[in-house]
């Protein structure tokens, strides 16, 4: 399977859904524990999926959620990747990895405006997205890093709640990257789990989102 990137569409269709895979003599294609991206991927994401000139790594801000209590901002740890030349300009790229046990219970019950999600986002991610899309400039990029929990015995995954809720605090999606564990070996995957990760979980999902600031 060919190790594919992307770049950062030009125009409001979201692109179709990619895969990455490391290279071959990537030692760590697992994230280190406690994260979700992997190293090598998110210097994908910093010099080849935003299409900078020349591969130049764009400055980033990457954050760590493990909770949506109350008062989750003061908790929450930051990570800055920047160039020295560019310290002072302003985020335009934010890198949220979410941690499996803070996302909600799949739901299909949404509310018809949308304006209010069941459970723990009532409270926490609508605030976040929020939050988010006055920090970002308009066209800036809000990137969730997450994975597959397990509930009752079965993965679960509720990004499609996740989008609604950004898409209600005016963010566009762009496009779901899944970011594979593992390496290639002739026509097989052969994974590399993280100690952290639920049984059976060799990906993480990755997606993009463009603030705007108009429908």
């Amino acid at each position: 399977m060919p190790n594919t990137s992307s770049r950062r569409p030009t125009e409001s269709h979201p692109l179709p859904t990619t895969i990455w895979i490391p290279d071959p003599d990537e030692p760590n294609a697992a994230p280190i524990p406690g994260a979700v991206l992997p190293a090598w991927a998110l210097d994908k994401v910093r010099t080849e999926f935003v299409g900078r000139p020349d591969h130049r790594p764009a400055p980033l801000l990457k954050i760590a959620i493990r909770d949506t209590e109350p008062g989750m901002d003061a908790r929450i740890p930051t990570t800055p990747f920047s160039a020295a030349a560019e310290d002072s300009r302003r985020l335009s790229i934010l890198l949220a990895e979410v941690h499996p046990d803070t996302l909600p219970t799949p739901s299909n019950d949404l509310p018809a405006g949308g304006g209010e999600m069941p459970g723990a986002l009532e409270d926490g991610w609508p605030a976040f997205f929020h939050r988010a899309h006055r920090l970002l400039p308009d066209d800036g990029l809000l990137l969730l890093a997450t994975r597959q929990g397990r509930e009752a015995g079965r993965l679960t995954h509720p990004l499609g709640t996740l989008v609604a809720s950004a898409r209600t605090a005016g963010f566009r999606y762009l496009q779901h990257i899944v970011v594979v564990y593992g390496h290639p070996v002739g026509d097989r995957l052969v994974p590399t789990l993280p100690a952290d990760a639920c049984r059976g979980v060799a990906h993480c999902d990755l997606i993009a989102l463009s603030a705007i600031r108009h429908a």
